[in-house]
């Protein structure tokens, strides 16, 4: 009995992804504020703070599932499933701080609309992503199951849009950037914010193999 009460329960996995989920949207939240504050440098830096201290939460989660795997006998779901989430969740929450970081080690003095549209996205993403993570310790539910695979197509056109935004932004910015060090500075940043979307659509792909396989 006593060794049954050491081991983590199975709902506490699901509990760490939606604490990891809303630790992404409060990063994608706070850099979507720096974006729309980026003129404001007092404001700038609170927000790029905001983003780093909800990243440091996000990875904090992933180390204690990752300890959890091999601490829990049987776990609700696949191991490797688990592993895989959330560690491709916490690459989103990555990609987020890395995106803050890199405008402010680029010096990048003001914000394009491609990059107020690819943060929007990136933003929306998130919140789906979010919202399809706290639908997994329900999936057994037909109509759960189904809302859960919904909200993953919807992160893939999301995601298609954002490819779209990027393949615009970088055409206009090799034809009228005539400034070859913010031609350079301005691409990693479309770059960085489209994979946001990218690392969104990885993790609804396997929240779509963990519905298909388990409900």
């Amino acid at each position: 009995m006593l060794f049954g009460k050491l081991l983590p329960r199975e709902g506490n996995f699901f509990e760490m992804f939606n604490q990891h989920g809303d630790r992404i949207v409060e990063a994608a939240r706070a850099f979507s504020l720096l974006v729309a504050n980026y003129d404001d440098i007092g404001l700038r830096q609170k927000y790029a703070q905001d983003v780093d201290n909800a990243e440091h939460a996000a990875d904090r989660i992933t180390q204690e599932v990752n300890r959890a795997i091999h601490k829990t006998f049987i776990t609700p779901i696949d191991r490797e499933q688990i592993h895989s989430l959330i560690n491709t969740m916490d690459d989103v929450a990555d990609l987020i701080q890395d995106s803050a970081e890199t405008m402010a080690l680029y010096d990048v003095r003001h914000m394009t609309e491609e990059m107020t549209r690819l943060t929007a996205l990136s933003l929306k993403c998130c919140e789906r992503l979010n919202d399809a993570v706290h639908l997994l310790d329900r999936i057994a539910d037909a109509g759960t199951a189904e809302a859960a695979l919904k909200t993953c197509e919807e992160i893939d056109r999301l995601e298609s849009d954002a490819d779209r935004v990027m393949r615009s932004a970088m055409s206009k910015l090799f034809r009228e950037e005539p400034d070859v060090r913010e031609l350079i500075k301005l691409k990693a940043i479309y770059e960085l914010l489209e994979t946001i979307t990218d690392r969104c659509e990885d993790v609804a792909n396997l929240i779509e193999g963990i519905v298909l396989e388990n409900s």
